[in-house]
C-alpha cells in the first residue's frame, strides 16, 4: 500500500488539530508581507520540514515575502494560532481541522500531506498482549479528539471497549509524544497511541510491544494523517498566495518521494532543532516505512472519520464536510 502511495506521488505537508479564538490582527504585524507556516515536529509533517530546508515557500512566494515557521506539539494550539492569525497556513491532523470547522471556525483543508503513522504500543510488563487486555488500562494520545485519538477509540469501539469519557473503563491521558517513553518507563501509562517517529523511538527505548499497527488501526491506510490548512478568508481573498504555498508544498512532497534518504536527514536535523532530541537513523528508517506522502485528499475517508468522531461524541452534531475541503489549488 505504501509503495503504491509513493509511486502515486502522494506526499505529506500538513499536520495538526486545535481550538482557539481572537482577532485576525492579534498574531502578527500586517504592515509587512509575511507568511507564517505552522507544523509539528513529527514525521507526518516532513513536507513542511523539507520545504523549510529547501526554501521552497520563499522561492514560490518571491523575494518580497518573508517566510517564518512555528512549531506546535498538538492540534489545539495550532488551530488557535490559525484562527487568531498567528499563522497563515500549515500542517495539522484532520481531526482538529474537522472539530473546529464543525463549531464554526473559518478553516479549509487545501491539500493532503501524509497518510499512516499512528501506532499503538503497550508497556513492557503491562500484561497487555492484545486488544482483549485493554479494559481498565490507561492510554495516552496527543489530545482529546485528535486524529490519533479518534483512530484509536474507533478501533476500541469496534472491539467492544470504550474510554471512561463515554462510560467505559479505559482511563485517557493526553501529552506530548516526545515524553511517552519516559511515561511508559515510569509506569504512568499502559498504552501509548503515538505518531511517528515517536512510536519508533518508544520501541527502541522501552521495548514496548506494538499491539495495533499503523495499517491495522482504524482509518490507518486511508485517512490523511496530516493536511495542509488555511483560513477560508485567505483562500477567497488571496488565492494567488495560497496557490504559491500549495505549489511549494507539492514540490516538497515530490522531493520526499524522489529523495527519501536526503529527506530523512532533513527530518532528523529539524526535529533535533525543535525538540532537542537526536533521532537515530534506524528509528527514522522504521518510522518511514509506516508513512506515505501525498498532496491528494481522500474526501470519503474524511467523512467516514468525521462520522466516527460524532459517534464517539467528540462532535455534538453529525457533520457534513463537503465544504471543508477545497481541491481547487491541487488540481
Amino acid at each position: 500500500m505504501k509503495k503504491a502511495l509513493l509511486t502515486a506521488a502522494m506526499a505529506l505537508t500538513f499536520a495538526g488539530l486545535l481550538a482557539g479564538c481572537g482577532s485576525e490582527d492579534a498574531g502578527k504585524d500586517k504592515s509587512e508581507d509575511k507568511v507564517v507556516i505552522g507544523y509539528f515536529p513529527n514525521i507526518n509533517h516532513v513536507p513542511a520540514m523539507v520545504a523549510k530546508e529547501k526554501g521552497l515557500f520563499e522561492k514560490e512566494l518571491g523575494d518580497g515575502t518573508k517566510v517564518e515557521y512555528k512549531t506546535f506539539a498538538e492540534g489545539g494550539s495550532f488551530m488557535t494560532a490559525l484562527k487568531t492569525g498567528e499563522i497563515d497556513a500549515g500542517l495539522v491532523g484532520p481531526g482538529p481541522a474537522m472539530n473546529n470547522y464543525s463549531t464554526g471556525a473559518d478553516v479549509q483543508i487545501i491539500a493532503g500531506a501524509s497518510t499512516g503513522g499512528t501506532v499503538v504500543l503497550a508497556r513492557k510488563g503491562s500484561g497487555i498482549e492484545s486488544v482483549e487486555d485493554f479494559a481498565g488500562k490507561t492510554f495516552i494520545t496527543p489530545g482529546v479528539g485528535c486524529t490519533h485519538d479518534v483512530q484509536y477509540e474507533t478501533f476500541l469501539e469496534e472491539a467492544g471497549i470504550t474510554s471512561e469519557r463515554i462510560g467505559g473503563t479505559m482511563k485517557h491521558l493526553t501529552g506530548n509524544p516526545a515524553q511517552y517513553s519516559a511515561m511508559l518507563k515510569a509506569g504512568k501509562i499502559d498504552i501509548a497511541v503515538a505518531p511517528e517517529p515517536w512510536a519508533a523511538v518508544i520501541e527502541k527505548e522501552t521495548d514496548a510491544q506494538v499491539v495495533i499497527g499503523w495499517d491495522e488501526v482504524s482509518f490507518g491506510e486511508t485517512l490523511p494523517a496530516s493536511v495542509m490548512v488555511a483560513s477560508g478568508e485567505m483562500t477567497k481573498e488571496n488565492p494567488e498566495k495560497i496557490q504559491k504555498i500549495i505549489d511549494a508544498h507539492k514540490e516538497s512532497i515530490e522531493f520526499i518521494n524522489e529523495n527519501p534518504e536526503e529527506a530523512k536527514e532533513i527530518t532528523i536535523k529539524d526535529i533535533k532543532a525543535t525538540t532537542k532530541q537526536d533521532l537515530d537513523k534506524e528509528v527514522v528508517d522504521l518510522a518511514w516505512e509506516r508513512i506515505g506522502f501525498t498532496y491528494e485528499v481522500d474526501q470519503d475517508a474524511i467523512q467516514a472519520f468525521s462520522d466516527s468522531s460524532y459517534a464517539l461524541k467528540f462532535l455534538k452534531d453529525k457533520p457534513d464536510f463537503t465544504a471543508l475541503i477545497d481541491k481547487n489549488f491541487i488540481n
